[in-house]
């Protein structure tokens, strides 16, 4: 047999490259891409910088809060999405509120703390219960809603192994940070705490593509409502012609 002979997987491969390539713009758009790190990281990385030089609690935390504010509003004036900007703003309320209320410069990282946690426990319950929680998330994202949950069981596996992923790195994160909430310096526990915000975010968010670009492709049932909605049209004018006909 000769080299034009053989069969190729030229479609294969455009088609695993395309599957890859919109799993990393789903990824990117479900979770905030590297501006959404950024959101993320600075208030945090703000307040623990100007605590260790002045161990000033209330300037440390209006500046978290100050940042906190003037992301959102960069946001807003350019037009862009704002969930996660939000979602950044609240977590910095509420360990102000929190931080302001007990005296303790560590309180500030707490609510982010127990969030983690429930977030945690969240995926992996959900998962045992056969709706993995990074499927609820990235449905929509890919068009596909809860479709993989019966009409995929590929994709609902592949859900399965990322929610399990996620749990368990945010599950081990949860057990450095706690400890050093209780007994560590204050200081070394935001640095720290500062420190694990990215690794195992983009851990997680790694595995879940791999995960996903090995998963068979998403059904978009967006497409399928609009082809019944064209076949139901075209029946009826079928049935309007007939009717003339007649």
């Amino acid at each position: 047999m000769t080299s034009l002979d053989k069969p190729t997987d030229h479609g294969k491969t455009d088609q695993d490259a395309d599957s890859r390539a919109v799993t990393e713009a789903a990824l990117f758009e479900a979770f905030g891409g590297v501006r959404g790190m950024v959101e993320t990281v600075v208030p945090g990385l703000l307040f623990v910088t100007i605590f260790t030089i002045n161990k000033d609690l209330h300037m440390s935390a209006i500046a978290a809060l100050a940042v906190s504010l003037v992301l959102v509003v960069v946001r807003l004036v350019m037009r862009d999405t704002v969930k996660h900007a939000f979602s950044g703003v609240f977590g910095v309320v509420f360990g102000v509120v929190f931080a302001m209320m007990t005296g303790n410069a560590k309180d500030f990282y707490l609510p982010g703390m127990l969030y983690t946690l429930g977030l945690a426990l969240a995926y992996m319950v959900t998962t045992l219960a056969g709706a993995p929680l990074i499927g609820l998330i990235l449905g929509p994202v890919f068009k596909e809603n809860l479709s993989w949950r019966t009409r995929n069981p590929g994709r609902k596996k592949a859900y399965a192994k990322a929610s399990w992923a996620w749990g368990l790195i945010l599950l081990a994160k949860c057990a450095i940070l706690f400890p050093l909430y209780w007994w560590g310096d204050t200081t070394q526990f935001g640095w720290v705490l500062v420190a694990l915000k990215i690794p195992p975010f983009l851990l997680a968010v790694y595995l879940t593509w791999v995960f996903l670009a090995k998963a068979p492709p998403p059904i978009d049932v967006f497409a399928e409502m609009e082809a019944e909605e064209e076949a139901q049209k075209a029946r009826e004018a079928e049935r309007e012609r007939e009717r003339r006909e007649v």
